[in-house]
């Protein structure tokens, strides 16, 4: 069940022992975590971990065989790993742009998310004459329209040149005060996982470990999953483990 609460909480959301089976196939267990008030968690996993199941209950998508989650954000947004339009469609970017609250925002506050995505050159664009970086940059505008208190971004980084990548960091790391929420990257790219995040989930069906990254990246269940991996570390406190990955040996690189 997803139940939603209005009162102040120090938890912008809550997963209590999160279940999801789809017949005999067990694709998440017991899943327990918060997310806190503008903070940046970053979700890991090898394929199959149940990642995009874990978004898909986060919002309200597919309910969870047992469990509870509780949200205390008023606006949850989603950017997609993946945004295609037709060719045959004449969407251009102000269209897409339209669909949002975007009476979230004031016109100073509009203003300046737009100058700082670079995307007023744009708004007569065609969607689907956008780079991979230009129509990344246009769904961040569309999300933050609607001033979520809580953003989910999957696989923000995927196809993107690296000049697009060091955009996208730059502008998770610096975002304006009137943008400030909590953010849920679901990633591969473990060097903005290990730099851009407070904290680090890693799923494998389960909950493997989590906690800060510098932690997390010398545990044996992150070991197993993805080799040594040596970031730019912040310093921070001690992981909390609650589970043991013992299903798969797939390593991923930055």
């Amino acid at each position: 069940m997803i139940a939603k609460n209005d009162d102040q909480n120090d938890s912008m959301l809550t997963l209590d022992k999160v279940s999801y089976r789809v017949g005999d196939k067990q694709l998440l267990r017991d899943i327990s975590m918060n997310i806190y008030p503008n903070e940046t968690v970053s979700l890991i996993g090898p394929n199959g971990a149940g990642k995009s199941t874990l978004v898909k209950l986060i919002l309200g998508l597919i309910k969870p065989t047992s469990g509870k989650i509780q949200s205390h954000a008023k606006n949850v947004g989603y950017v997609p790993q993946k945004f295609s339009v037709p060719s045959i469609l004449p969407l251009r970017v102000m269209d897409l742009l339209a669909q949002s609250k975007a009476k979230q925002l004031c016109t100073e506050e509009k203003s300046t998310l737009y100058d700082t995505l670079s995307i007023t050159p744009l708004l007569d664009k065609q969607l689907h004459h956008l780079s991979g970086g230009e129509m990344q940059r246009v769904l961040m505008a569309r999300a933050f329209l609607d001033k979520p208190q809580l953003l989910i971004l999957d696989e923000p980084m995927q196809g993107l040149d690296p000049d697009s990548e060091n955009w996208l960091y730059h502008f998770l790391d610096n975002l304006p005060v009137f943008l400030q929420c909590s953010l849920l990257v679901v990633s591969h790219d473990l060097h903005w996982v290990m730099k851009g995040s407070k904290r680090v989930i890693c799923l494998n069906k389960h909950i493997c470990c989590q906690g800060k990254p510098s932690q997390v990246a010398i545990t044996p269940e992150f070991v197993q999953l993805f080799g040594h991996h040596a970031p730019y570390f912040h310093q921070h406190n001690q992981c909390n483990h609650q589970a043991t990955c013992q299903h798969s040996t797939h390593k991923e690189h930055p």
